[in-house]
Order: C-alpha cells, then structure tokens, then sequence
C-alpha cells in the first residue's frame, strides 16, 4: 500500500507542488489584504494541493500512450504497468472532489 501511494506521489510529481505553493498563497494574501485567517490558510493549500494532483493525474492518463511509445517516459507508472488506469482515475477524481470540497468551504455563497 505504501509502495503505491510512492508511485501515485511520484507519478503527479508531488513535490512540485510544494513549489507551486508560494503563488496560491500570494494570491491569498493580495485577497486578504494581508495576512490570511488560518482557515483561509489551510484551505487554499487543500485546494491547491487537490488541484495540481487531479491536474497531473489526468495529464499522465490523457498521455499514457505517448510515454509508452517514447523511450525516455516508457518507465513511467501509467505505461509501464506500475499503477493501473482505475487507480489513476480514482486519484484524478478523489483530488478533484477534494478542490471542489475545499473551494465550497473557502467562499461559503
């Protein structure tokens, strides 16, 4: 189980996202005006994190046959058998659901 939570983490290129995280939270605090309630904090980095690994999910699916057929991607999870396509659509739909989950709870209507 672990193992493949690995391969999903490295699949979507996880640690990416800690990289991409400075620009969501700038956008929070020009929102705030400052600095951002902790809540506000919490669920814009959910939200982001949600995003980016239903974004990457579905990138790696949409292009499986291309890294198959390209000798420097054929060893990527997707098309070389590492995680199977049910997988990575339930990680594309799950990280998706948790974005809408933590959007619905940042701007309540």
């Amino acid at each position: 189980m672990l193992t493949k939570i690995k391969i999903l983490l490295e699949m979507i290129k996880f640690k990416h996202t800690v990289f991409a995280l400075p620009f969501a939270l700038m956008g929070a605090f020009l929102a705030a005006g400052g600095i951002p309630s902790l809540r506000v904090f919490v669920w814009v980095v959910v939200a982001m994190v949600g995003a980016r690994t239903s974004a990457m999910g579905f990138n790696r699916i949409v292009d499986r046959s291309f890294d198959a057929a390209n000798p420097r991607t054929a060893g990527r999870a997707l098309p070389a058998g590492k995680v199977s396509l049910a997988e990575s659509w339930a990680l594309v739909l799950l990280s998706g659901g948790l974005f809408f989950f933590a959007c619905a709870n940042l701007n309540r209507m």
